[in-house]
């Protein structure tokens, strides 16, 4: 099931608790983004080992860039980032998100 998350606490907290999770920034206004989103729902939806979050990049500005700077990750939109560890250690962008690389993604970092 998907999360939102739209400030920098929440994501602290989402980092403090889970061990390994997935982060999508998604743009509300684009329409590549929005089949992203729909790869990383179908994905979700069809597993239940590694939670999934999302922001919006439109209403969560800040969260988006902090992510991108604390984790020395170039801010792309659509984007979905893996934290394994509290450690960004797989990242995609626009049509890279789909639900077989998320899938690869999540079974390659145990």
């Amino acid at each position: 099931m998907l999360q939102k998350i739209v400030t920098a606490e929440q994501f602290d907290e989402v980092l403090q608790k889970e061990n390994k999770f997935f982060l999508l920034k998604h743009s509300l206004t684009c329409p590549i983004s929005r089949a992203a989103y729909n790869q990383y729902q179908e994905f979700s939806d069809g597993q239940s080992e590694v939670p999934t979050y999302f922001l919006a990049v439109q209403e969560a500005r800040p969260l988006s860039s902090e992510v991108a700077d604390r984790f020395q990750i170039k801010h792309e939109s659509p984007q979905a980032i893996l934290f394994f560890n509290k450690n960004a250690v797989w990242n995609a962008s626009h049509w890279q998100i789909t639900k077989d690389s998320l899938t690869g993604a999540s079974s390659g970092n145990n």
